[in-house]
């Protein structure tokens, strides 16, 4: 049973895996194509932003509020699903700092590759920010718990088979206790007779010596 409980797990996390690269090949293709495809209206107006919040200070004066809501959202939804798949793919210690760290790795290559081949876009710090934002909020409000329970799928200790108690049959009997003397065995020991034990207890008299008899003195008859 628990090889077939180890091989059904195995057969789930390589399924999850697969799903998980699979939608992540997907998303690579749907950003580039969003981030690479050229804009030859925006050629005179783009440039380079190395500033952290100029772009967003921007996009709060220069943009309607609903602009302002498209831009923003859409850098954070882009970055999105780097927190829901990377924490399948990435190990669980320091998960959360792997997931931004490879978040931002891959934004940096996506703006630099923009400022350098593509026609009217420009690389920009903040939608760095945002990107990395967007996969950090999708971990913390699902992508941790994915990455539990997958990783769980591995760690879960096989509960020891519990040993069998004999039965009665089969447990060794007992040796038997010798049986303690019942009162009617004392009683049939021969008693003493009391007579024997006063004569014993009585002290033997001791024997004094006798004194020798002085004969009687007396006047000499003649």
């Amino acid at each position: 049973m628990s090889s077939r409980r180890s091989w059904g797990r195995t057969v789930v996390r390589i399924l999850i895996v697969s799903v998980a690269l699979v939608a992540l090949v997907v998303f690579s293709a749907v950003l580039a194509k969003l981030t690479l495809t050229p804009s030859p209206a925006s050629a005179e107006i783009a440039g380079a932003n190395l500033r952290p919040g100029r772009s967003l200070r921007q996009y709060m004066e220069d943009y309607t509020f609903l602009a302002a809501c498209k831009q923003i959202g859409g850098n954070l939804v882009l970055g999105a699903p780097f927190g829901l798949l990377l924490p399948v793919l990435v190990p669980r210690r320091m998960r959360m700092l792997r997931v931004v760290m490879l978040t931002a790795v891959v934004m940096v290559l996506v703006e630099l590759a923009q400022g350098a081949i593509v026609q009217g876009r420009a690389f920009d710090v903040d939608d760095v920010i945002l990107n990395t934002g967007g996969a950090l909020i999708a971990y913390l409000l699902l992508g941790r718990r994915i990455g539990r329970r997958f990783h769980a799928l591995e760690a879960v200790p096989e509960r020891p088979v519990k040993a069998e108690r004999p039965t009665k049959a089969e447990r060794p009997a007992k040796p038997e206790r010798p049986a303690k003397a019942t009162k009617s065995a004392k009683a049939e020991k021969p008693a003493e007779p009391r007579g024997l034990k006063a004569l014993t207890r009585l002290k033997k008299p001791k024997a004094r010596p006798t004194k020798p008899v002085k004969p009687a003195k007396g006047r000499a008859t003649g």
